[in-house]
């Protein structure tokens, strides 16, 4: 099949997300499947392309007011596939790709929207696809474009549909004069299509009219049919179950392996764990306790500082938690209360806690490889990545049972060696707490936490399984759209 992606970030050209991971690295799993893949980006202020010629020197999008013209250039072929970057200087010339610390850009609406119809017309030129796979809100107009406005184009009479949500939590939504500012027909503005609550949502329209709609886990795909996951459009999800599914995404193991990381001092593997003895010293030299206790259980953490990542937990718990045998070491930037938290606590607790309140890549494949546990207690969690490059470290995750967190790790048993870590079902700090002091009990035993550790490290969570599943869904959307075709001719 030939399959084009449309999505607003992907590595190594952009990237705020782990949805830049995913439109990274599932292309390259498609394409060595026998694929033909696209990937079409927009070209922000950030991007460096290797070739940059323009393939297509114009293209037409009207607005209300007046025309835009775009145009679409090259980033080449990489791993077998094609990339391609919708160019326009007054929108994607920016200092950041969606806001500013004052919050989203005001004109957020015309710049997806101008994304979105340029990938269209663009395809025309340059390939029009079996399948468009769209990601997250700002590419959520593509499916709704090319059911609505696009209907009658010949040339499209044949593309399927699939859309996949990154993280329910953010839609689109803005007010209802967005239409016709985007030249979208009033009759969109409906409660079967993409009214909400009085405004335009974006994500509302994509599941409306794509072919087959996705999500990044099995367990998440669950949850968001729900009041308490569905952000308002668990009714929607729920009217077409039957053609949503979750598909857990993969990670790159080329980056994040024990036996090859580049940013460790030593390399393991679960044939041979001496290197992440060398590990947790070089991490704690990092984090300023180079004298510490290779004995205590170094718990790690590497995240958005937010209460969706369950911090509000870890507030509740980090002055009982303190007093255990055991070194907390957190990475990571976000809300200035939980921030500031780890600071006091540092200071207070200097031999216990560290904190480094910062992005910074090299730091987070250290706590993965010296750590000997990591805590991911988020309040919902669509899939999750570090707990994933945790297993294949041997850092044994301690997480909330929500998610991907839910679908990838399994609780430990002692009794019977089965297991790849401890989680927990109740949104509370007691839960939390508890939690983690049975891992720090089974910790003790080191001769049964190596079986542990070994267990997560021999998982494969790698991208070739998930591509798998994504060709099954594409040709299902394939023969969905060709059984709306028959229908569509025999009403005529």
């Amino acid at each position: 099949m030939h399959v084009a992606f449309a999505a607003s970030e992907g590595v190594p050209f952009s990237k705020t997300g782990g949805l830049a991971d995913v439109v990274g690295a599932l292309p390259r799993a498609l394409s060595a499947l026998g694929h033909q893949v696209s990937v079409y980006l927009p070209r922000y202020r950030q991007t460096k392309l290797p070739d940059g010629a323009t393939v297509v020197r114009s293209i037409t999008v009207p607005f209300d007011d007046k025309y835009r013209f775009a145009s679409v250039v090259t980033g080449g072929t990489q791993s077998g596939v094609r990339f391609y970057f919708v160019d326009y200087p007054p929108y994607f010339d920016r200092d950041a790709l969606y806001g500013t610390a004052a919050g989203d850009y005001p004109d957020n609406a015309e710049r997806f929207a101008l994304f979105s119809r340029a990938v269209l017309e663009a395809s025309k030129i340059l390939g029009v696809p079996h399948v468009f796979h769209c990601h997250d809100w700002q590419s959520a107009l593509l499916p709704v474009l090319l059911r609505t406005v696009y209907l009658e184009d010949p040339a499209f009479r044949d593309a399927a549909i699939v859309f996949t949500i990154h993280n329910m939590g953010y839609q689109g939504l803005f007010p209802p004069e967005t239409l016709p500012l985007l030249m979208l027909p009033w009759d969109l503005f409906t409660m079967s299509r993409m009214e909400f609550f009085g405004q335009v949502n974006f994500l509302k329209g994509a599941l409306t009219y794509s072919d087959y709609v996705t999500t990044v886990s099995r367990k998440y795909s669950q949850e968001i049919q729900t009041a308490e996951y569905g952000f308002g459009l668990e009714g929607v999800l729920r009217d077409r179950a039957s053609t949503v599914s979750g598909i857990l995404n993969g990670v790159d193991y080329d980056e994040w392996s024990p036996a090859t990381d580049k940013f460790t001092v030593a390399k393991f593997s679960p044939e041979d764990l001496s290197g992440k003895a060398k590990c947790k010293q070089d991490l704690l030299a990092t984090f300023g306790m180079p004298k510490a206790d290779l004995k205590l259980p170094v718990i790690g953490i590497v995240s958005r500082f937010a209460a969706q990542k369950g911090f509000d937990l870890i507030s509740q718990i980090m002055d009982r938690l303190a007093r255990e045998e055991m070194i907390v070491v957190a990475l990571g930037t976000g809300d200035k209360p939980y921030e500031e938290m780890f600071v006091r606590l540092n200071k207070q607790f200097p031999n216990k806690i560290a904190v480094k309140v910062a992005y910074d890549n090299a730091i987070a494949h250290k706590i993965e490889a010296g750590s000997d546990m990591f805590l991911m207690p988020s309040r919902y969690e669509p899939c999750g990545l570090n707990q994933i490059y945790s297993l294949k470290y041997g850092t044994v995750p301690v997480v909330r049972a929500t998610g991907g967190l839910d679908d990838t790790i399994e609780p430990w048993d002692a009794r019977s060696g089965k297991g790849t870590g401890f989680k927990f079902n109740e949104y509370n700090g007691e839960s939390l707490l508890l939690t983690i002091k049975q891992a720090l009990v089974a910790f003790r035993d080191q001769t049964s936490w190596q079986v542990l550790m070994r267990n997560g490290m021999n998982r494969d969570f790698s991208w070739n399984v998930s591509a798998r599943e994504y060709a099954k869904v594409y040709e299902r959307a394939r023969q969905s759209r060709s059984a709306a075709q028959v229908m569509e001719r025999a009403l005529v």
